[in-house]
């Protein structure tokens, strides 16, 4: 039978890949683009790379500081201003995807067995441990894809690397 604990150990390696994964795959996309790009948008109702980065992170420091304690909204996050974009250099947003991501993996790896099914809050609605770190794996899955998007959309074919299985070409 299948114990607590390995279950733990396996769900906290999964997703420390999986969000390892989304980390590099963001990285490679914004490198991938020229400086100016990351700070484009499409139209007036949609985000330019910065500020979905600068939103991820945000999102991630103020779910995963001390989480275990204090609910996942943190008053002194601003998540409005999340959505302005101030960032000014490649520099600076890698620092800030850095900082939200490093936040997320240092709460996981503090998780232990007994954590898994505990209840902790997020703007004050119960969610166990493990639901909001999958809750967390979604959320910033689903703008990563955002990233990667607009990157390819924005850089030449020539220009752009696959950051998956390449298409197979005739």
């Amino acid at each position: 039978m299948t114990e607590i604990s390995d279950v733990h150990t396996d769900f906290i390696r999964v997703v420390r890949k999986k969000f390892s994964d989304l980390m590099t795959d963001t990285e490679k996309a914004m490198m991938q683009l020229d400086e100016d790009k990351l700070f484009w948008t499409p139209n007036n109702h949609s985000n330019s790379v910065d500020v979905i980065i600068k939103h991820i992170s945000g999102n991630l420091i103020s779910r995963w500081t001390d989480f275990l304690t204090t609910d996942g909204e943190k008053a002194t996050r601003n998540r409005d201003e999340e959505f302005e974009s101030t960032i000014e250099t490649r520099k600076e947003l890698l620092e800030i995807w850095s900082e939200g991501c490093q936040v997320f993996l240092n709460a996981i790896d503090i998780i232990k067995s007994e954590h898994l099914l505990q209840t902790i809050y997020i703007r004050n609605e119960p969610h166990t441990v493990m639901e909001a770190v999958i809750r967390s794996l979604s959320h910033t899955s689903s703008h990563v894809g955002q990233v990667i998007y607009i990157a390819k959309q924005v850089t030449t074919e020539e220009k752009w690397t696959t950051l998956s299985i390449p298409k197979k070409r005739n």
